[in-house]
């Protein structure tokens, strides 16, 4: 069996509250492999964004161990991590976060730039992620001009981009109505197919959760099958 792509090993990440100690997570530990959708429930506050944010290396773990493409996390720098979330980690959240002033395409190809890629190869990926999506009639337009679904879609494009090995989502369709969820969701399976990614998603949607390949739930800040 393959190396996990995504690994998490006795987790634990707790904070003060009022002066109260709250243990968000405890000794959580996943493994999700390339090609693989994950779905992560848990209720409102039960820490699935913290997790989230432990596995993307945005935060540092109190104990236990990150591992991105079986390269260990816990004793780099924050360089070194910084360079890890921007080669190997795509993220996507409730809200879209685009870049108002930019276009759709723009949004896109300005992630593979920061990376290092040239423009004209970077318009290239883009403008094929957008076709993708069904979006390349909206290249040119800005995110105001754009509906809620077409947003998420582009932020998903934007996540994917730089052909990361993880895809990290956060309630990605916990903003739209039941028709354009069904179809992001599917848009975000077909990527993770499609590029072999490991997919962690958090979500509310039961429906949604029970039609990717496994589904863990976040309780008392540890990981158990759904």
């Amino acid at each position: 069996m393959s190396e996990p792509v995504l690994r998490l090993e006795g987790v634990t990440r707790s904070y003060l509250q009022g002066g109260v100690r709250l243990d968000v997570l405890r000794h959580a530990s996943l493994d999700i492999g390339d090609g693989e959708i994950v779905a992560l429930l848990g209720p409102s506050g039960a820490g699935k964004s913290t997790l989230l944010h432990v596995a993307g290396l945005l935060e540092r773990p109190d104990s236990g161990e990150v591992s991105i493409k079986g390269r260990a996390s816990s004793r780099l720098s924050d360089t070194e991590r910084t360079e890890i979330r921007r080669r190997d980690l795509g993220f996507v959240y409730q809200f879209h976060h685009l870049l108002p002033e930019f276009s759709a395409l723009e949004n896109v190809v300005l992630p593979q730039m920061i990376a290092g890629v040239p423009r004209p190869e970077a318009v290239r990926r883009a403008m094929a992620l957008l076709e993708m999506l069904g979006l390349e009639a909206r290249a040119t337009h800005r995110p105001a001009e754009l509906s809620g679904g077409e947003q998420q879609r582009i932020a998903i494009a934007r996540a994917v981009a730089n052909r990361p090995a993880v895809l990290l989502a956060d309630e990605p369709t916990g903003n739209l109505d039941h028709k354009t969820a069904e179809t992001v969701f599917r848009e975000i399976v077909h990527l993770v197919r499609e590029a072999g990614l490991a997919a962690l998603v958090a979500t509310h949607n039961l429906e949604l959760a029970g039609r990717m390949d496994r589904t863990l739930s976040l309780q008392d800040g540890n990981l158990v099958p759904a």
